[in-house]
C-alpha cells in the first residue's frame, strides 16, 4: 500500500474511479440560455423544422395543463410576442380541442409575429384579446379564470417585466398566493433569467405551482430563487436529439448517484483498515472540539478505515471524554502536524473546522500544501477567515499541488477570499459561474454551500448543482459533517469531483430523510444508510 506522503509515488495502489463522466447520458446536462438556443439551431439544421419543434413543445404544455385540470376548468393562456408565446399559441388550441374552455392574451397582434410563432398563430381557433383588453378590468381581469399558462417570455429575457406583462404578473402572483388559481409556466416563469436564477435587475417574475421545460434543465430551475418561483419541473422531449451534446459540450450537470455511484469505494475480502482510507482532521483547542469531533465521526460512518484527530494535548483530552473509534494525536505546531500525517499513512486531511482564527492554523494549512503536495486536503471554516487578508497566499500554496484541494465555504466565507465574486443582487453573474470562475482562480475542487449547492473543478468549467438542501440543514455543525464526508471519500480514492458531489448529495438528502428537528449528529448515520443503498444500487454491497 503506497500512501500520500510517500513523495514521488502513486496516491493509492487500489484501482482509482473513472474520470468524471462528461458525457453520461442521464440526461442531467444542465443547458444555458446560449446553449439550448444551439440545441434548437442544431435540430434545425440536422431537418427538423422549427415549427416542428413548437407544435411539440406546445403538445407538451397541454398534456401538463391538462393534468392540473379539472373538467370544465378555464384557462387562461398569456402570449408574449417569441417563441414563448407560440408554444402558448399551440398549448391553447390543443386544449380547446380537448374541451377546456380557453381564453387567449396576447401581448401583440397575431399579425405582429415572425416565424413558428406567427405559424402557430395561424392554427389557432379560439377566443383571443389583447393582454391590454384584460387588464381593462383591472384587479378583476383573471376573475373566472382556474389555470393561468404563462407564455409571455422565455429564460433569455435579459431585462426587468416592464408595462402590461409586469402588470399582469403582479395581478397572476397576487390570485395565486390568496389560491384563487393555479400557474403553469412554459420554459421558466417570466421574468426569470434562465442562467442566474433571478430576476433582472431586482425585477418583479411571475410565480408557479409547475414549469414544463424542454430537452433539458436550465440553471434557473435550480438556482434560488428561481427554483422556488419554478415550483414542479417537468422536462418534457420535443425531439431534440441527445446527440446535439456533443457539440454543445455542458459544462453543468444536475448532481444525481448517476454522475458517481460507480465510482464509490468497496472493500474487498483482503481490505484491511489502512486499504479503507487513513483521515486525518485537525482539532480545535480545548473548549472549541466539537467540529472536528463531527467530521471525524461522519468519515468513520461515511467508510473511511482509520480517522484520526490531531491537535494539543489539552484538547486531546478533552475529545477522549468523547471518542471511542476516533484515534488521538498529538500535534501542536506544523512539524508536528507533519509527522502525524506520516505516522498514520494518511490519505486526506481535513483542516478548519473550529482550527481557531490563528497563526497556528495558517502554519499548518500551508505546511501540509506546500509539504505534502500528494495529499488530498479539505479546506473549510476557519481557514478562510485565516487567509481572508491573504488568499492569494493560499492559492499559491496550493498551485501545482498533485493531490485535490476541497473547499467548502458558505456565501459569507466566499466573500472572503473571493470578494469581487462575492454574491450581487444586481449581477448578472449567477451562483454556478461564480464559483465556476473561484474555482479556477484557486486551482481548488469548490464547494459553495446553501439550498443550491454548488461543486466546480479547477479547469473552470465542470460544475454540478445539488439542489437537495432542505432549510434546516442551517444548523451548527452541519458543515463540518460534509466536510467529514468528503475527507472520508477521498480517503478512500474517489476523484474530488465525484467525492464532493457524492458528499453533497448524501449531506442534502439524509437531512431530507431526518426531517425539521434534525441537528448535525444525527446526520452522519443517515448518511451511513443512504451511501449503503447508493452502493447497493450499483451492484455493490459496501
Amino acid at each position: 500500500m503506497l500512501h500520500a506522503w510517500q513523495e514521488g509515488e502513486c496516491i493509492m495502489s487500489r484501482k482509482m474511479p473513472r474520470d468524471f463522466p462528461h458525457h453520461v447520458g442521464h440526461g442531467l446536462e444542465i443547458l444555458d440560455v446560449a446553449g439550448m438556443r444551439r440545441a434548437d439551431a442544431l435540430t434545425i439544421e440536422r431537418g427538423t423544422a422549427g415549427i416542428a419543434l413548437m407544435e411539440k413543445a406546445g403538445e407538451a404544455v397541454a398534456d401538463a395543463a391538462a393534468r392540473l385540470l379539472q373538467p370544465s376548468q378555464r384557462v387562461l393562456v398569456l402570449c408574449g410576442p417569441g417563441n414563448n408565446g407560440g408554444d402558448g399559441w399551440v398549448a391553447a388550441r390543443l386544449l380547446r380541442q380537448r374541451g377546456w374552455p380557453v381564453t387567449l392574451a396576447s401581448m401583440v397582434d397575431a399579425t405582429a409575429l415572425k416565424g413558428d410563432a406567427a405559424q402557430a398563430a395561424q392554427r389557432h381557433e379560439g377566443r383571443v384579446v389583447s393582454l391590454a383588453h384584460l387588464l381593462e378590468r383591472g384587479d378583476e381581469a383573471l376573475e373566472g379564470f382556474d389555470l393561468v399558462i404563462d407564455a409571455l417570455f422565455g429564460a433569455g429575457l435579459d431585462r426587468p417585466l416592464g408595462g402590461e406583462a409586469a402588470a399582469i404578473a403582479a395581478l397572476v402572483n397576487t390570485a395565486r398566493r390568496h389560491g384563487r388559481l393555479r400557474v403553469l409556466a412554459v420554459d421558466v416563469p417570466s421574468g426569470l433569467h434562465g442562467d442566474t436564477g433571478r430576476p433582472p435587475q431586482g425585477g418583479l417574475a411571475i410565480a408557479a405551482d409547475a414549469t414544463i421545460t424542454f430537452f433539458r434543465r436550465k440553471p434557473a430551475h435550480l438556482l434560488l430563487p428561481g427554483r422556488d418561483l419554478c415550483g414542479k419541473v417537468e422536462v418534457a422531449d420535443i425531439g431534440i436529439p441527445a446527440t446535439v451534446l456533443e457539440e454543445i459540450a455542458p459544462a453543468a450537470w444536475e448532481n444525481a448517484p448517476a454522475l458517481w455511484r460507480d465510482a464509490l469505494p468497496c472493500p474487498d475480502a483482503a481490505s484491511h483498515k489502512y486499504a479503507r482510507g487513513s483521515l486525518v482532521v485537525l482539532s480545535g483547542d480545548a473548549l472549541h472540539g466539537g467540529a472536528a469531533r463531527l467530521a471525524a465521526m461522519a468519515a468513520l460512518r461515511t467508510g473511511a478505515g482509520v480517522v484520526s484527530l490531531a491537535g494539543s494535548r489539552e484538547a486531546l483530552l478533552m475529545q477522549a471524554a468523547h471518542l471511542t473509534e476516533v484515534m488521538l494525536d498529538e500535534a501542536d505546531d506544523a512539524p508536528a502536524l507533519l509527522e502525524v500525517l506520516k505516522r498514520k499513512r494518511a490519505d486526506a486531511v481535513i483542516i478548519g473546522p473550529a482550527a481557531g482564527v490563528n497563526e497556528r492554523t495558517r502554519e499548518m494549512t500551508l505546511a501540509v500544501l506546500q509539504r505534502i503536495r500528494r495529499l488530498p486536503v479539505v479546506l473549510d471554516a476557519d481557514v478562510f477567515s485565516v487567509f481572508a487578508d491573504a488568499p492569494e497566499l493560499l492559492f499559491e500554496a496550493i498551485a501545482g499541488r498533485r493531490g485535490a484541494v476541497v473547499m467548502t465555504p458558505h456565501e459569507g466565507e466566499f466573500a472572503r477570499l473571493f470578494p469581487d465574486l462575492a454574491f450581487d443582487r444586481d449581477s448578472l453573474k449567477s451562483k454556478l459561474q461564480r464559483a465556476k470562475e473561484a474555482a479556477q482562480r484557486a486551482g481548488c475542487h469548490l464547494l459553495l454551500k446553501g439550498a443550491d449547492t454548488i461543486v466546480a473543478a479547477p479547469d473552470g468549467e465542470t460544475a454540478l448543482i445539488e439542489a437537495g438542501g432542505p432549510p434546516w440543514l442551517a444548523t451548527a455543525g452541519s458543515g463540518d459533517v460534509l466536510a467529514g464526508i468528503i475527507g472520508a471519500l477521498l480517503a478512500q480514492g474517489m476523484d474530488a469531483l465525484q467525492a464532493t458531489a457524492a458528499a453533497a448529495w448524501l449531506h442534502a438528502r439524509a437531512a431530507q430523510r431526518i426531517g425539521p428537528a434534525l441537528i448535525a449528529s444525527d446526520l452522519p448515520p443517515a448518511a451511513a444508510a443512504l451511501l449503503h443503498e447508493v452502493a447497493a444500487s450499483a451492484g455493490q454491497q459496501g
